[in-house]
């Protein structure tokens, strides 16, 4: 069964939500793990794109939009089915995506933001009340 984890960052800004995208997936990147951030728009992922080539110096994370050259092991979609990818979902949108339990794990970002809060206080009774496995790390 899948394992959804929710990373919760002391900002409310809408930049903490990417930046702690580009960190879970520079980790697990890292790890060997093939991840698919589904991003709430075509604009955040093309941000999140962006982002992922210079967040940090050091590090380099293959990665493309969905679809696209390089898009094998790190894809960055807005609603699309992920194709091949089954590892980690990596989620920015407000709402649950269809094909979630499809992955081992789903990674939800929670922000300081009253529609963040929200949003992601309903999803985590959506997981609960399903019997998923559910895990809080405080950023």
């Amino acid at each position: 069964m899948t394992l959804v984890g929710f990373y919760v960052v002391q900002a409310a800004e809408p930049q903490a939500r990417l930046s702690v995208a580009a960190r879970l997936a520079d980790k697990a990147f890292q790890r060997g793990h093939r991840i698919f951030i589904n991003a709430a728009n075509e604009a955040q992922a093309s941000e999140l794109d962006a982002l992922l080539w210079s967040f940090r110096p050091a590090s380099f994370i293959p990665h493309g939009l969905h679809g696209q050259e390089n898009s094998e092991s790190v894809a960055i979609g807005w609603g699309q089915e992920p194709d091949n990818h089954n590892d980690l979902l990596i989620n920015l949108q407000l709402g649950i995506p269809s094909f979630f339990s499809r992955f081992q794990r789903v990674a939800e970002v929670v922000t300081q933001d009253p529609s963040s809060l929200a949003a992601l206080r309903e999803s985590w009774k959506f997981y609960k009340e399903r019997g998923y496995q559910l895990e809080k790390h405080d950023l």
